[in-house]
């Protein structure tokens, strides 16, 4: 296959940005998108060119380090699908394939591609713990878990926290990935003692960094894991169930 790439370069975070034209000749249409950035860094750096820096990892959709905008789209034409597991026969030859970092004033470009990502470091972290028994491990049948609770929080653990979410909004929101930390705690029974604190901490420091959610619904499309919005309803009813009971708790005080 032969493509055209517009790649976004961009030196630093304060460093001004532009968009740079790349021939991608002879990809194999059973390569994925990095293995075709690979192939172009090589072929820029035997050139004595700087190669485009982009972050990745594990490359098998569990890391969620690869995430960037193809064609104005998080990870590309193919719902359901990380940048590492999307394959080059996806485009058509002769395409121009316009590539860029993820765009949000809550993930600064680190360098061309790449972006910082510790924003979400820090709502994770303020999350803290939850608390588990320390002794011999239970029996499987002790702590009983409703069949419906044990998928909703499995599926809301899928989260890979690639940020597509943030991405695809048009206010930079992080609902869905804070709701999807959150609902898969707070649904099991061991969530429970710290589900108002977490709650509230969580939400707090997402919102330092992100903008508002008013419900597009964008994020759920872009989700590489197909995390439904309805996370983000039970994160709100527990996030105003908590402040409520802390009004509760500081009108008996």
């Amino acid at each position: 296959m032969n493509l055209t790439l517009r790649v976004w370069r961009q030196a630093g975070a304060d460093a001004p940005g532009r968009f740079e034209t790349y021939p991608a000749e002879g990809i194999p249409p059973e390569a994925s998108f990095l293995e075709m950035l690979d192939i172009v860094n090589e072929r820029l750096e035997r050139n004595g060119a700087e190669p485009i820096a982009f972050d990745h990892d594990c490359r098998e959709g569990i890391c969620g380090s690869c995430g960037v905008m193809i064609d104005g789209v998080p990870h590309g034409p193919q719902l359901g699908t990380a940048t590492c597991q999307l394959h080059m026969r996806r485009f058509d030859e002769g395409d121009t394939v316009v590539v860029e970092p993820w765009r949000a004033a809550g993930f600064p470009v680190v360098r061309d591609l790449m972006v910082d990502r510790s924003a979400f470091d820090r709502i994770i972290e303020a999350g803290g713990y939850i608390s588990v028994s320390t002794g011999s491990a239970p029996d499987a049948n002790e702590i009983p878990v409703p069949k419906d609770a044990a998928d909703a929080a499995m599926d809301a653990a899928a989260c890979i926290g690639c940020g597509a979410c943030v991405a695809a909004c048009p206010n930079s929101a992080a609902q869905l990935f804070t709701a999807a930390k959150l609902v898969h705690l707070n649904l099991l029974p061991q969530g429970q003692a710290e589900r108002d604190r977490r709650t509230v901490a969580m939400v707090d420091t997402m919102e330092s960094f992100f903008g508002s959610c008013t419900n597009h619904g964008e994020c759920e499309t872009a989700c590489p894991k197909g995390i439904s919005i309805d996370t983000i309803a039970l994160m709100n009813r527990d996030y105003l169930k908590a402040r409520l009971s802390d009004r509760r708790l500081l009108g008996r005080s």
